[in-house]
């Protein structure tokens, strides 16, 4: 069961980091897992009508954050040590981009993830990406 509600996670970003909501809205959050939702707006497109590899990387690692704190808590010192993005193909930018982020390891100082972002109502994904997340010591954590 997620550590963090929707609602209580909301809060915590607007306290945390308050540029997060630039980058996508919590739809859901699961068993090491969350659901952002992104409404590409004219500062995430870039020239050729498209949604911008930095608005996807930050849809991505906002998702991850998300995800993890879902399953550690309120820890805003958590933060990405690495993130891998592969570009599939282009997505549509009058389309809502959702990003399914899953955490394979959760250990003590670690947690490694992949998103998955899709163009909504497509079956491909738009990129697929993949991220390790340093946790401060000293925070208590379920042990998976």
């Amino acid at each position: 069961m997620a550590q963090m509600s929707i609602e209580a996670m909301e809060v915590f970003l607007a306290e945390h980091f308050p540029q997060g909501k630039d980058y996508g809205r919590v739809e859901s959050i699961g068993h090491h897992s969350a659901m952002l939702r992104l409404n590409p707006a004219d500062a995430h497109l870039r020239p050729g009508g498209t949604v911008s590899g930095p608005a996807m990387m930050a849809l991505a690692d906002v998702a991850m954050y998300v995800a993890l704190l879902g399953e550690i808590g309120p820890v805003p010192l958590a933060v990405t040590t690495n993130l891998n993005i592969n570009f599939l193909q282009r997505p549509a930018p009058d389309m809502d981009l959702l990003a399914e982020a899953k955490l394979l390891k959760l250990g003590k100082r670690l947690a490694v993830g992949e998103v998955t972002i899709y163009s909504e109502g497509e079956e491909m994904p738009v990129a697929h990406v993949t991220c390790t997340y340093s946790i401060p010591p000293g925070d208590s954590r379920p042990n998976d």
